[in-house]
């Protein structure tokens, strides 16, 4: 598992070597182990993610359909295992009134 510091520092070589910064929504740990291994430089997971694996699109995510945080808390807890050697940023419902 990369430290934070190693993680930066990865980074920030891909941007001085004129690369793009890749990242890739997961939605799953299959997905995110996918990413990973097609070498993403960052994974990400938000609530929308869980929708697509199911079939929906994209703006289901910003329906009331579920806790947005609270899915993410999940899919974590489902990608962090997997996921080795690639940061992993969570999206947050920023409006939400009870976290």
């Amino acid at each position: 598992m990369l430290t934070r510091k190693e993680a930066l520092a990865r980074l920030q070589e891909e941007i001085k070597a004129g690369n793009p910064i890749i990242g890739a929504g997961a939605g799953t740990g299959l997905s995110a182990k996918s990413a990973e291994a097609g070498g993403a430089d960052l994974i990400i997971i938000y609530n929308s993610g869980r929708y697509r694996m199911a079939g929906r699109g994209s703006l289901a995510g910003l329906l009331p359909y579920g806790d947005a945080n609270q899915i993410v808390v999940e899919m974590a807890g489902e990608v962090l295992p997997i996921v080795k050697n690639t940061p992993v940023l969570a999206g947050v419902c920023g409006t939400d009134p009870f976290r």
